[in-house]
């Protein structure tokens, strides 16, 4: 009789252990997304500003394109949620630029969203943006979400159900990777929102083992976001060439770990503020290609807010027009300058994606409100911006994300990223988001397109 007991008590502890996650998940505590506050944004007191009042504003007036994230707190298991994978149309080759192949069909669509912080809320967002009829999600891996505690020691619970999930329902997945650990500054106070690491190759050990535990899985990678404003590299003036010292580094560790992964560079904020609070992107982008950043990235990644001006205004008439700014930055088709650049140094022969995408009904903050639209207007400059893209920009552009899909935990006092999303945290939706959705996505670019 003992040994039937015994029996049975072995069978239950083996089927208890063959029904944990796939990956262990931390202890438990609260499921919240803390942030770190920084200082202030300058504050642009009219409603219209001079080209110069703006100039002061730029680097502080793009979207914050991810709420702060620290370290990730220990949150209780929550059981994965099956989704049934559904069939998307896609093309089924990509074009060319002369006789090479390109990574993307031109263009393709995608949106960011916030996948991490509540497991439940996983398969909603994906139902929408498979509703959408969009290819593609973005999705930021904090590093220091995943390594945050000491380096070597890994929480993989929330990449793994991201990636499960994504992949089941047949999405493509693009992971944004920046945000160090704390333990990995030159000294680990003040703590730093987002900074290069003071040895970049710990960055690159990082990156490699994404790229090895997720191969053929993480469709692309996006190295870093934003480089060119003082915020997003440590509060120190923007360095290109420390950046394209971490592309290269991160470039290398992931294609020797999955050489078809695609790798694009951090998209850059569209600015013309100088130094040390920002570098102008146009600037910042020759300098990478001064230093050899050329090698080290397989699609250009760019930032295009349409702020004020409706899609198809040049870069000309925003320059010369009070009203969009009086910047060229301020156009959404300053994509082409960026590209004029990529052209001028060689790399006519890649492609381009737009990272963030989106117009802003912020009228509750000062620094956005000068170019804020009606949410009629967002839906209608979103869909005349891919409009415009696939008419003008083919075979060279490649995704486009819109952002963003909410952040269950924003609001509109709190978040300024509540007023660029295409639906409401609890999921209403705006006019932007039935737009996207109705929108022809028809006529991407075939295989064997050759540019002269």
């Amino acid at each position: 009789m003992k040994q039937f007991f015994g029996f049975l008590f072995a069978l239950t502890l083996l089927l208890l252990v063959s029904c944990r996650p796939e990956s262990d998940p931390p202890a438990a505590g609260p499921a919240t997304n803390p942030s770190i506050t920084g200082e202030s944004s300058p504050q642009v007191e009219e409603a219209s500003p001079t080209s110069a009042e703006v100039t002061k504003v730029t680097e502080q007036a793009s979207p914050t394109s991810e709420v702060a994230s620290p370290t990730a707190p220990n949150t209780p298991t929550i059981p994965p949620t099956d989704m049934p994978a559904t069939d998307l149309a896609t093309a089924t080759a990509s074009p060319t630029l002369g006789s090479k192949r390109l990574p993307f069909d031109s263009p393709e669509y995608g949106i960011q969203a916030f996948l991490w912080w509540d497991m439940n809320h996983i398969k909603y967002d994906l139902r929408a943006i498979n509703e959408m009829d969009f290819g593609w999600v973005k999705q930021s891996f904090a590093w220091r979400d995943i390594e945050g505690i000491e380096k070597g020691k890994y929480d993989w619970y929330r990449p793994d159900e991201i990636v499960r999930r994504v992949n089941e329902v047949g999405l493509k997945l693009l992971v944004r990777i920046d945000r160090q650990p704390f333990w990995s500054q030159e000294t680990d106070w003040p703590p730093l929102e987002n900074a290069p690491p003071a040895d970049l190759q710990d960055f690159g050990d990082f990156c490699g083992l994404l790229g090895e535990r997720y191969k053929g899985r993480i469709d692309a990678y996006q190295i870093w976001n934003e480089p060119n404003l003082s915020r997003e590299w440590g509060d120190e003036p923007p360095d290109p060439e420390e950046y394209t010292e971490l592309l290269k580094i991160c470039y290398q560790a992931i294609k020797k770990a999955d050489p078809d992964a695609i790798v694009i560079s951090a998209g850059l904020a569209p600015t013309g503020t100088g130094l040390p609070l920002a570098m102008p992107d146009e600037e910042f982008l020759q300098a990478m290609y001064d230093v050899g950043a050329a090698e080290y990235f397989d699609v250009l990644g760019l930032n295009a807010p349409g702020y004020k001006a409706p899609p198809e205004v040049t870069p000309e008439e925003a320059e010369t027009n009070p009203e969009y700014g009086g910047g060229r930055w301020f156009a959404f088709r300053h994509v082409e300058d960026m590209r004029a650049i990529m052209e001028a140094n060689g790399d006519a022969h890649k492609q381009a994606a737009i990272l963030e995408l989106g117009w802003t009904t912020d009228t509750n903050n000062p620094e956005y409100a000068w170019h804020a639209v009606t949410e009629e207007q967002q839906a209608e400059y979103l869909v005349r911006a891919y409009q415009y893209a696939k008419d003008n920009w083919r075979p060279w552009i490649g995704p486009i994300f819109t952002i963003y899909l909410a952040d269950v935990e924003w609001t509109p006092e709190e978040n300024e990223q509540w007023w660029w999303a295409i639906n409401f945290p609890d999921g209403t939706r705006r006019p932007a988001f039935d737009a996207l959705r109705d929108m022809d996505k028809s006529g991407g670019e075939a295989s064997g397109t050759e540019v002269s």
